[in-house]
Order: C-alpha cells, then sequence, then structure tokens
C-alpha cells in the first residue's frame, strides 16, 4: 500500500485566523476530495495526515473531520491499522446508491407535501435557498464560495428529511447517504475554472426551489418527481467526472471506478 509524497501547494495557505472552523473542515473535505479525483492519491494508496495539513492549508483536526466524512460518503475507507485509504469502487454500485438516495428523497418530498409542513419550517428553508440565489448571483465561485454552497446544499437537504416527519424515512435516507458518492454534496464542484462549474449548482438551485414550492402546495406526485429528478443530476455529475468535463476535471476518478457486470 502505497504512502507517496504529496505534491505541494502552489503557494502559503490564508491565516487560519482568517477562517473558521467550519469553514476549515469544508475546505479541507472539499481539498482530500480533488485530491481524489485527480488522481493525486489513487486506489489504495493510504492518506497520510501530516501531508494533508500541509496540502491543503488547514490544521489536523479539520483533516480528520473531512477523512471521517468521505469515509460516510465512502469514498475512503479505515484500515485495520488506522488511517484511511482511497477506496475502489463498481461503476453500478455508485448509480445504485444515487438512485436509492433519490427514490427516499422523493418519497420524503411526497410525505412532507401530503402531510403539510409549517409556515415557520418552509420560510426557514426558503431563507437558506436566498442565501444559496446571492451567492450564485456572481459569474464564478472560488474554493470559500463552493464550501458556503456545501453548507446550504447540506442543511437544505436535511430539511427535506426532517420535513417528512417520519424518523423511519429519515433514517434510511441517513444510511442512503453513506454509499459512495450518494451524499448530496459527492458531486458537488471543487474547482471553479470553466463555466460548467457555476451552470450545474444553478439547475440544481431551480430544482430545489421547484421542489419547495411543490411542498408548500401540497402536491405530493410534483414533490416527489422533482426530488428524483433532483437525485439524478448526480448521475450526469457522475459522467462529467469520468468524462473530465463540465469544470470537474477528475480524470483521475476514473482509477476509482471499475466498470460493474452488465446483465445476468
Amino acid at each position: 500500500m502505497r504512502d507517496d509524497p504529496l505534491p505541494q501547494p502552489p503557494g502559503p495557505p490564508p491565516p487560519l485566523s482568517a477562517r473558521s472552523a467550519p469553514s476549515q473542515t469544508v475546505r479541507a473535505q472539499l481539498g482530500l476530495r480533488a485530491l481524489i479525483l485527480d488522481g493525486v492519491l489513487a486506489p489504495g494508496q493510504r492518506i497520510a495526515e501530516l501531508q494533508l495539513v500541509e496540502r491543503l492549508g488547514v490544521s489536523r483536526t479539520p483533516v480528520r473531520g473531512a477523512l471521517m466524512k468521505l469515509a460516510e460518503e465512502g469514498l475512503v475507507e479505515p484500515l485495520p491499522n488506522g488511517g484511511h485509504a482511497v477506496k475502489a469502487f463498481e461503476d453500478t454500485e455508485i448509480h445504485d446508491a444515487i438512485e436509492v438516495r433519490g427514490t427516499l428523497e422523493g418519497l420524503a418530498a411526497r410525505l412532507a407535501a401530503e402531510r403539510g409542513v409549517p409556515a415557520t419550517r418552509l420560510a426557514e428553508a426558503r431563507q437558506g435557498l436566498a442565501a444559496i440565489d446571492a451567492l450564485l448571483a456572481a459569474p464564478t465561485l472560488d474554493a470559500d464560495g463552493f464550501g458556503r454552497y456545501v453548507a446550504l446544499n447540506t442543511a437544505f437537504h436535511d430539511q427535506l428529511a426532517a420535513m417528512a416527519g417520519s424518523a423511519v424515512v429519515r433514517r434510511q435516507l441517513e444510511r442512503a447517504k453513506t454509499a459512495p458518492f450518494a451524499s448530496p454534496d459527492a458531486f458537488v464542484l471543487v474547482r471553479s475554472e470553466g463555466p460548467g462549474a457555476r451552470d450545474v449548482l444553478v439547475v440544481a438551485q431551480a430544482q430545489h426551489r421547484a421542489l419547495l414550492e411543490a411542498i408548500a402546495r401540497r402536491e405530493g406526485a410534483r414533490a416527489e418527481a422533482v426530488a428524483r429528478e433532483h437525485a439524478r443530476l448526480a448521475q450526469q455529475n457522475l459522467r462529467l467526472v469520468l468524462q473530465g468535463r463540465g469544470g470537474l476535471r477528475a480524470p483521475g476518478a476514473l482509477g476509482l471506478i471499475r466498470e460493474g457486470p452488465r446483465g445476468p
């Protein structure tokens, strides 16, 4: 199992005093995912925490938090003797995991619409979407902007799960999100170069708006359909990752994913 040195960053990171702990964790999460998807960290390679601290410009605590988060997503796996290594998996496994998550989010959306959601909770969700609108008003997003999007997007999906009013659905949805690349944020773009990076987030935000309004209008079938279509955007992002297109620039992801069996 390899433990090769990582390339050094092009310049010094911003001072730690300029960043809060949550933003450091998100920065580490996005940066680590980028290193994996870009092929800097290869399948089976042991991840050295100290090298990540230097490479990502954050302290050790956010690096450990990022490793735990990516382990939940299935992108890295714990090693028997401690530490983590990059994981490899089949493409069919990823597609199925995203489909399961979309099905469960569709169920959550339909239940929310049919059972009704308190006005205060709808207002809170709209406030979060307004924050995303303000973020996407800029023509491009830097690393901090993508980090803020991740936090706001995670909050919206958590709110959707809670709106269903079902502990069973919420629990199963949390389990589904731990499958490889099935998290709503698993394919949030980690690079801001190219027009496609921001454009995918704009499409996702339009779906957020349509989903919330369908719930508010008690349109269960439409809410479910929009939620499932929103999850399928992750399938599109997966294809872009594998092709290195759309601003994702992640040809290294090809090494992580092997073709699964087709048919009986």
